[in-house]
């Protein structure tokens, strides 16, 4: 009798965890400049960030690979995407980026999430009629 509860044990529980399952990690920053007037393209805010992953973490931090999805010119405003293993990199060099061309800044990470469709909407700005 035991041998048949053994080979009928098919209901065992069985726990499964995925530490970083998700390719990618989505950022939706802000950078905000001690000169309100000052406009960036895409390719100088990009082309800045670059040089802050160089500062900070060398050659290594400048091949790192991201993607600046979407950027509003208006409010610098910018969403970008990188690989999940470079996400504390790119973090990093972004808080630590103080000045650009020669007057102070900040860039402010508004949110992030391994899930695009996360990022469309949030709930600490939602109004209800």
């Amino acid at each position: 009798m035991r041998r048949e509860e053994e080979k009928d044990d098919t209901s065992v529980f069985r726990r499964d965890v995925l530490k970083n399952a998700a390719p990618y990690h989505y950022l939706k920053v802000c950078l905000v400049l001690e000169d309100e007037s000052t406009k960036l393209s895409a390719v100088d805010l990009k082309q800045f960030i670059i040089t802050g992953l160089k500062s900070l973490h060398g050659e290594v931090g400048a091949a790192l690979t991201f993607d600046l999805l979407k950027y509003d010119e208006e409010t610098l405003t910018a969403l970008l995407r990188v690989a999940s293993k470079g996400l504390v990199k790119l973090w990093s060099s972004l808080t630590l980026l103080g000045f650009y061309q020669n007057q102070a800044c900040a860039f402010r990470v508004l949110q992030v999430s391994p899930y695009l469709l996360s990022l469309s909407g949030n709930s600490r700005e939602l109004q209800l009629d």
